[in-house]
C-alpha cells in the first residue's frame, strides 16, 4: 500500500506543479510529501522531478510514469466506484428503442413487471422500424434484429430469429402450395418495406445449394404486424419472423410452406452505448431481457 500511496502523491505533485499546493491538496504537511516522492524514486531507481527552488518539471522518465500512474489510478477510482454501484438501487428515465412488431409483442407486456420489480425507473419506449443512432438520439437502449450489430455498441445476444414463409388455410384453398423457391414467382408476395432487396429471395436448398428468386405482389408495408393482418386474410404470402406469427402457426391459423428450405437467419441483441460503467437501470433491463428471451424462445 505503501507505493500505491507514493504514485498517488507523485500524481498529484504533478497535477498541482508544486510540493506546498499539493501538501495544502492532500492535508499534508511538505516534508512529508517530499519523502513520498523521495522512497518513490529509490524505489524505482530513477529521478522523476528536477526540483529548483522556484518550480518543478518533469523527466522524460517521470512524464512516462506520470502518464501511466494517472490512466492506472483512475481505472482503480472508477473500479472502487463501479462496486459501489452495485448496491444502487436501479433508478431513472430508462429511454428503449425497439422495432414496432418486437416492441408491441414482446417488450410492452413485460413493461408492468418490470417496473414492478424495480418501481424507481421510468420508462419511455420509441418503437421505429428504421435503424436509428441510439446515441445521437439518446436511448439506453436499443433491440436490433441483424446479423451483426454495430461494431461502436455493446451488444448481448438474445436468441435466434427464425424467418418463416406463411399463408392462411383459405389462401391455400384458392392456391397451390409452393413446393420449390421458383414457385413463389405465381404467388402475391407481401413485402416488408424496410427490408434490403425486398424483392430477392435467399434460400439454402436441403442439398446446400443457394437459391434464389425474385418474388412480387400487390402489397408493400412497413410493418410486419399490418403484414400478419394481411396474411391472416388470406390476401397473399410472406416472409415474417416466428415472433411476429409464431402463435398464429402454433394454433393453426398460418401454415408454413418451403421449410426443407434454410431461410437466411439473423439474431435478436439488446445493444447499448460502450460505457465503462454501466448504469444500474440499464443492467437491470438487459439481465431482465436475458432472463426472459432465451437461445430457445417461446415464440418457436
Amino acid at each position: 500500500m505503501d507505493s500505491l500511496t507514493d504514485i498517488a502523491v507523485y500524481v498529484r505533485v504533478v497535477e498541482e506543479g508544486s510540493f506546498t499546493r499539493a501538501a495544502e491538496r492532500l492535508d499534508m504537511s511538505r516534508s512529508v510529501i517530499s519523502k513520498y516522492i523521495t522512497r518513490l524514486e529509490e524505489r524505482l531507481g530513477v529521478r522523476l522531478l528536477n526540483r529548483t527552488t522556484r518550480r518543478l518539471s518533469l523527466t522524460e522518465a517521470g512524464r512516462i510514469f506520470y502518464e501511466r500512474s494517472r490512466h492506472s489510478l483512475q481505472d482503480i477510482e472508477e473500479a472502487e466506484a463501479e462496486v459501489s454501484r452495485l448496491q444502487l438501487k436501479p433508478s431513472g428515465t430508462l429511454r428503449i428503442n425497439s422495432p414496432m412488431s418486437f416492441g408491441i409483442l414482446h417488450i410492452a407486456p413485460w413493461v408492468p413487471d418490470f417496473l414492478a420489480e424495480y418501481p424507481d425507473i421510468n420508462v419511455e419506449m420509441n418503437l421505429d422500424d428504421r435503424k436509428i443512432d441510439i446515441i445521437n438520439e439518446g436511448f439506453d437502449v436499443s433491440i436490433r434484429i441483424a446479423d451483426m450489430p454495430d461494431s461502436s455498441l455493446v451488444a448481448r445476444r438474445l436468441a435466434p430469429c427464425r424467418h418463416v414463409i406463411a399463408g392462411s388455410p383459405s389462401y391455400f384453398e384458392q392456391h397451390s402450395r409452393p413446393l420449390a423457391p421458383g414457385d413463389l414467382v405465381d404467388h402475391n408476395i407481401l413485402s416488408f418495406s424496410y427490408q434490403a432487396s425486398a424483392g430477392d429471395w435467399h434460400f439454402v436448398s436441403p442439398e446446400g445449394e443457394p437459391v434464389s428468386v425474385t418474388v412480387s405482389g400487390s402489397v408493400r408495408m412497413n410493418n410486419s404486424l399490418a403484414i400478419r393482418e394481411a396474411l391472416l386474410g388470406g390476401l397473399g404470402l410472406a416472409r415474417l419472423p416466428t415472433f411476429v406469427v409464431g402463435s398464429d402457426i402454433q394454433q393453426g391459423r398460418l401454415h408454413t410452406v418451403l421449410d426443407s428450405y434454410m431461410k437466411p437467419e439473423v439474431s435478436i441483441y439488446v445493444v447499448y452505448p460502450q460505457r465503462r460503467h454501466l448504469s444500474p437501470k440499464v443492467r437491470a433491463f438487459v439481465d431482465y431481457l436475458a432472463d426472459k428471451i432465451t437461445d430457445t424462445p417461446y415464440w418457436d
